[in-house]
């Protein structure tokens, strides 16, 4: 018999010097209760950043200090900083409930359970901005005044400023409409619409699984729209059961599961009035996925990108808008995934700038005249910040020919905001301050970018920039002063530590840890927290949810470690999850917990983890697969447990196709070792769940009863895979905690 691996470490530095807490601020310890409270702990951490066309503003959505998951428009004078709200979503919202339809697109956006303004859009002129409240849509002036577009009892979903800012486009009742801005005139560009077929939004998997959350595609200047209409006809219908307090709603949901068929898709393009409407060629293969679609800057060729079932091929068309003809302008092709991209710009020249994982990492190269040009190149990646796909792009200055992207060039912990000349490419030059995890978005121009950035002792920030990386002016500079909402709290707050282990494969991996103040001969419990899925990177320099802080503060230590298979780190470590999910995540997991376990000031018989959605997974296979005394106790939220029953683009993408391979499915699940489970398990789960569906608990649940294995459990009525509400969220957290205290601490009620 084989040892237990057991991990090289290295230490990395810890975080900047956090702010020291001000004499005039009375100090308290922190609740569960105060964390999930409103004003937000955070600060007021904006959401939605954007900068006008022009530059001339800057707007954001911000919580309301009173209610803090209800956002409201505002806007900062990007030279004088002078702030002022624009839409107040409590004076012109209704409060009318919002269609099915519109709850499913903002979980797959996740904002499920956001109140007021979610989302925003600026017209292309820079005059207005389409505010969508409510299920209805709003046209928002600068000077305040608010023109309502729509009033109708049905949802108005997918909405657009059109391109050259005649129309706003929307679907409702399944089909595409427009209004004519100057004579406000509607018009249904669609009619097909109805039943099982869709038009001018996305299909679910693009939604939740492809960062794709549009069916519309408006040309330069309005001179044609491009449509998507799918018929979800062959896809397979399950009940979906929606357990609220008030009974159980139940709903006919098409889910694409694995190895099952996706919508029929189709494509097409017409004038901004409904007409000429001709049909894109997509192919031969119906059983394909529409993943991109843009436009070229003179709005003579529509951009597509074709993406094979098995994922493993990504065709880029370029599609005449008169005729529909369609020819392959390259293809990329792995032998594992093709990571969707985000990071694709068409010139004014005609050339196309591009994002691919062709070098074994993420990079970004030129397309001109048939020929590649590859603009950065390392060990290292163009960012991701999603789970789903990649966007590290940020702007073009076509002016001066530089491209603005984020990038982990200087650190695998930080995101940095870098430029380049893309025709006399060279060292990239970061412009961004080191110490941070920063984003970026910048004006059409590329001339000004808003900055958002926050390091594990700064909340959430943004600022205004130059080209240069120069900050211009705060936007929202959430200084802890006395003031802020953290202050009472500063003096517990302890700093994160980084280090690094070995896999067995040799592989780096990164964790975070946060200590108590260590007394000398005393061993600590570890809160070790994992999300463990591909596409995700979890230890960051970046602020933290203060429940972290909140356990620290009750004797825990904190813990996070990547493991093989997560983001930003280049396919040779990503890919070893490929047909292996619940296998060397779970491995390089233990890792981390063997290390602690070799610490002295570590329990090593009190070490609990807790994961949510895949990390409720991890918790699952993390007490299957390993042995009894490495873990103390697991919590597991919203677990998927049979993959099986997941969707198309997702699990495919990760196990193949269950027909045909089988075997990893077999493996990967998590219900037929369940009884293996010796270790005290948790398991929560909301009862209207559409994401990780509820049936995928109750199969754990049913293998765990029939077997006489003990468990506990917490279910959430109405809701779904986020659980939403400042009350249920600190129920979530009091009962962990409640349940580590009795099985790991030995606390009694």
């Amino acid at each position: 018999m084989r040892l237990p691996f057991l991990a090289s470490v290295s230490l990395l530095a810890t975080t900047a010097a956090f702010a020291a807490p001000l004499p005039s601020v009375p100090q308290k310890p922190l609740t569960i209760d105060r964390i999930f409270a409103s004003p937000s702990l955070s600060g007021p951490t904006p959401r939605g950043v954007k900068l006008s066309p022009d530059g001339k503003l800057a707007t954001l959505l911000k919580p309301r200090a009173d209610e803090r998951e209800r956002y409201d428009l505002w806007a900062v004078d990007t030279k004088t900083g002078a702030e002022r709200m624009l839409v107040d979503s409590k004076k012109i919202g209704t409060g009318a409930e919002l269609s099915e339809a519109e709850k499913m697109r903002r979980e797959r956006a996740r904002v499920g359970g956001t109140k007021g303004i979610v989302d925003y859009a600026w017209a292309p002129d820079g005059k207005s901005i389409l505010v969508p409240i409510d299920g209805d849509l709003y046209l928002a002036k600068l000077d305040g005044s608010v023109r309502r577009l729509t009033d109708t009892p049905q949802s108005e979903i997918d909405a657009h400023v059109s391109a050259g800012g005649g129309y706003v486009s929307f679907v409702r009742d399944q089909n595409l409409f427009a209004i004519d801005l100057k004579t406000g005139t509607e018009k249904a560009l669609t009619k097909e619409g109805g039943g099982t077929v869709t038009c001018g939004t996305a299909e679910f998997v693009a939604q939740e699984e492809m960062d794709r959350d549009t069916g519309t595609w408006w040309s330069p200047g309005d001179a044609h729209v491009a449509v998507e209409c799918y018929d979800e006809a062959p896809v397979k219908t399950v009940t979906r059961a929606a357990i609220g307090a008030d009974g159980t709603k139940t709903f006919d949901q098409r889910y694409p599961a694995a190895g099952t068929p996706n919508v029929i898709a189709s494509l097409s393009v017409m004038s901004a009035d409904g007409s000429h409407r001709v049909k894109v060629d997509l192919g031969s293969d119906p059983d394909t996925y529409i993943a991109r679609v843009d436009w070229s800057a003179a709005g003579k060729t529509l951009y597509v990108q074709r993406e094979s079932r098995d994922q493993k091929t990504l065709d880029m068309l370029a599609v005449d808008p008169a005729t529909g003809a369609a020819k392959v302008l390259f293809a990329e092709t792995s032998k594992t995934w093709i990571k969707l991209t985000d990071d694709f710009r068409p010139l004014k020249d005609g050339s196309l700038i591009w994002g691919s994982q062709r070098s074994g990492f993420m990079h970004l190269y030129r397309f001109a005249n048939g020929q590649w040009t590859r603009l950065t190149k390392g060990d290292w990646m163009v960012e991701t910040n999603g789970q789903s796909s990649h966007t590290g792009l940020i702007g073009v200055d076509e002016a001066h020919h530089r491209l603005f992207f984020a990038a982990n060039k200087d650190s695998v912990l930080e995101s940095q905001i870098y430029t380049i000349d893309y025709l006399n490419p060279g060292e990239p030059k970061r412009l961004t301050e080191s110490g941070y995890w920063n984003d970026a978005v910048m004006d059409q121009a590329g001339t000004h970018m808003l900055v958002s950035r926050s390091s594990p002792s700064q909340p959430p920030q943004v600022y205004l920039a130059d080209a240069t990386g120069k900050r211009l002016s705060w936007i929202e500079e959430n200084r802890l002063d006395a003031k802020h909402p953290y202050a009472p709290y500063l003096a517990a707050h302890r700093p994160v530590e980084y280090g690094t282990l070995k896999a067995e494969d040799g592989s780096t991996l990164y964790y975070e840890m946060i200590t108590p103040k260590l007394e000398a001969g005393k061993r600590y419990p570890v809160f070790f927290e994992h999300y463990g899925g591909p596409g995700a990177q979890q230890v960051k320099r970046s602020w933290m949810s203060p429940m972290a802080q909140y356990w620290v503060s009750k004797g825990w230590i904190y813990f996070q470690i990547d493991n093989r298979g997560s983001a930003n780190r280049g396919t040779a470590f990503e890919d070893q999850i490929y047909h292996a999910m619940g296998t060397v995540e779970v491995a390089d997991q233990a890792t981390g917990a063997r290390w602690l376990q070799s610490q002295n000031f570590v329990d090593p018989k009190k070490i609990a983890i807790f994961g949510w959605s895949y990390g409720g997974y991890m918790t699952l296979k993390m007490l299957e697969k390993t042995p009894t005394g490495l873990y103390a106790a697991g919590v597991s939220g919203a677990p998927v447990t049979k993959w099986e029953m997941y969707d198309t683009h997702y699990t495919e993408r990760y196990l193949g196709n269950p027909a045909t391979d089988p075997k990893t499915y077999d493996s990967s699940d998590a219900v037929a070792d369940a009884p293996s489970i010796r270790t005290p398990m948790l398991l929560m789960h909301g009862l209207s769940d559409d994401n990780v569906v509820f049936e995928n608990s109750a199969a754990l649940i049913n293998r765990l009863q029939e077997t006489d294995t003990p468990f506990d459990m917490m279910l959430y009525v109405g809701q779904t895979h986020h659980i939403a509400g400042e009350g249920r969220q600190a129920h979530v957290q009091k009962t962990i905690e409640t349940f580590l205290d009795e099985k790991v601490l030995g606390k009694a009620d």
